[in-house]
């Protein structure tokens, strides 16, 4: 699995899918079946990513990364 990296924990809300964006920060878009959501910011933690790493919010809330596998 992954290891925690974020302290600020994010409230999801039903209908939005939740990613860290190119800035550092969570952000939430719309699902297609979510006609009235709008794209926004969520967090106000940064993250620094590396790259070989894959970065998600957990069952929890809190922003975790996990290594990449290679091929």
């Amino acid at each position: 699995m992954g290891q925690r990296i974020g302290n600020e924990k994010i409230t999801r809300k039903e209908g939005y899918l939740y990613f860290i964006g190119k800035d550092g920060y969570v952000w939430e878009a719309p699902m297609k079946s979510n006609k009235r959501g709008r794209k926004g910011k969520v967090g106000s933690e940064k993250i620094n990513k590396e790259k070989g790493y894959l970065y998600y919010l957990d069952k929890a809330g809190y922003v975790c990364k996990a290594k990449m596998a290679r091929k």
